[in-house]
């Protein structure tokens, strides 16, 4: 009996982690709604959660984002001066949707963990009490409101980790509940998701996570090298959010914060072709995410939709052949080494999830890995050629 070729992507599973790239992974290959692949590799089993980081950003963040706009209490339009008067960027006008489309002129990173951990260096105890970790989190949303612009808003795209931050804390503040709660309600019990917050205040976890780091704060990620100093450091516990500023936000953000299998990845891909189809009202009807998924139509040049991202032109994480055809495709990295890619004319979902940052966040390999095993998911199902 011969081997379907898409059983290789085993093999390379194992390799990455052979070659030192990553020291665990999941994925979940979907197509026409079925599981074609579902594989392990290094030190992890079906079972074993990774922190998802910037996949919150669409699982959780943007899938909100569309639930609450089915029910009227927040649309693209939405100022975000209505939720933080006299910040920089509700000063400028900006909208919800400038948010969601990463155009909001708000820089992609500021270390706000950075002086709360000063200002508060209890926090790194285990048994730090809940109401100094909730007056930091208050400390880190005023210091992300108070973030000067970089650029004017609606004039460039520019991927923005303090803009879901405060989209985040807006969505909670529009359905006036935390955002773990609402996540919980409007996204994970109707898409059957086990994928969850590990709000620190609520320790212990519970399962095997995969470990992506040894020290809070973290190590500054490529280019960050000089942006803190001083920092008090401590060992970190396994199963807290690798992200720095998600950690000071309790482990609960826009932007990072979510923990979860690559079927749970996977699941919400499908959940998206099924509400583009028509077929699932789980969180929206198909008008809301055709507007959601549509390029942003204001800056030239972005591959932008609101929340998601869309391959690019010469190089891609998603490989040469996935969106190459019309209405292409939609998806998210995560900086700790995830990925949700959805083609939406192949009706293809990929979902790669690695913990690569445990081995050290100077390692970017995981860059090379990703179009490769994207494309030899496409090769294997022979699925690179129109209809």
């Amino acid at each position: 009996m011969s081997t379907h070729p898409i059983a290789n992507l085993q093999a390379v599973l194992d390799d990455g982690v052979e070659l030192g790239i990553f020291p665990a992974a999941q994925a979940v290959v979907l197509h026409k709604g079925l599981q074609v692949f579902g594989g392990v590799a290094g030190k992890a089993t079906g079972d074993t959660r990774f922190d998802l980081a910037s996949l919150t950003k669409v699982v959780s963040t943007t899938a909100l984002f569309l639930r609450l706009w089915t029910e009227g209490k927040v649309g693209p339009d939405t100022l975000v001066s209505r939720y933080f008067p006299g910040s920089p960027v509700g000063d400028a006008n900006a909208t919800v949707a400038d948010l969601l489309y990463h155009r909001s002129g708000l820089p992609p990173f500021v270390p706000l963990f950075a002086e709360v951990l000063k200002a508060r260096p209890e926090l790194l105890d285990a048994g730090c009490p809940s109401i100094i970790r909730a007056q930091a989190r208050e400390d880190v949303l005023r210091a992300a409101a108070a973030t000067p612009l970089e650029a004017p808003v609606r004039t460039k795209s520019a991927y923005s980790d303090v803009g879901f931050i405060l989209l985040g804390e807006l969505l909670s503040r529009a359905a006036g509940a935390p955002l773990d709660t609402l996540y919980s309600r409007h996204v994970a019990e109707p898409l059957g998701l086990s994928a969850r917050f590990h709000r620190l205040t609520d320790f212990p976890v519970d399962g095997t996570t995969a470990p992506t780091g040894a020290m809070r704060p973290r190590e500054p990620a490529p280019g960050q090298e000089s942006l803190w100093k001083d920092v008090p450091s401590r060992p970190s516990r396994p199963g807290e959010v690798d992200d720095d500023n998600a950690w000071v936000l309790d482990g609960v953000a826009g932007h990072a914060g979510l923990f979860g299998t690559a079927v749970d990845v996977a699941r919400f891909g499908q959940a998206v072709l099924e509400g583009c189809a028509g077929t699932h009202a789980g969180i929206a009807p198909a008008p809301l995410w055709y507007r959601l998924l549509a390029t942003d139509p204001l800056v030239a040049g972005s591959t932008r939709s609101m929340g998601f991202d869309s391959p690019s032109k010469g190089y891609s994480s998603a490989g040469r052949f996935i969106g190459d055809t019309p209405p292409g495709a939609v998806g998210h990295l995560g900086f700790t080494g995830t990925s949700l890619w959805v083609d939406l004319r192949r009706s293809l979902v990929v979902a790669l999830i690695t913990n690569r940052v445990a081995q050290g966040r100077q390692d970017l390999r995981i860059r090379d890995f990703r179009p490769a095993f994207h494309e030899l998911v496409v090769e294997a199902l022979d699925l690179n050629t129109a209809p």
